[in-house]
């Protein structure tokens, strides 16, 4: 089984736009809200994935692999690579 875990805000549609393209590969995923101390998070995003500045959402994991935002993940999924970061 696959762990894939997707951070996200409420009001974000890059999240839903990613919730679905992940439903639409028939894909289950783990969503953690992080609005509730969004500020905090974000920082804690950055360090924990490495990146510098401003974190956006959604951040994507599958399987252990930061895959990065929605951008990222329907390159992934439409140059057909998506099966490489599932077991």
């Amino acid at each position: 089984m696959n762990d894939i875990e997707i951070f996200t805000i409420p009001t974000c549609p890059f999240c839903q736009k990613a919730k679905a393209l992940l439903r639409d590969n028939y894909l289950d995923f783990n969503e953690y809200d992080i609005s509730h101390d969004e500020e905090n998070l974000r920082k804690q995003l950055g360090k924990q994935f490495g990146i510098n500045g401003h974190v956006t959402v959604p951040q994507i994991v599958i399987n252990g692999k930061h895959i990065g935002g929605y951008s990222d993940l329907k390159e992934i999924v439409s140059e057909g690579k998506l099966s490489g970061y599932l077991k």
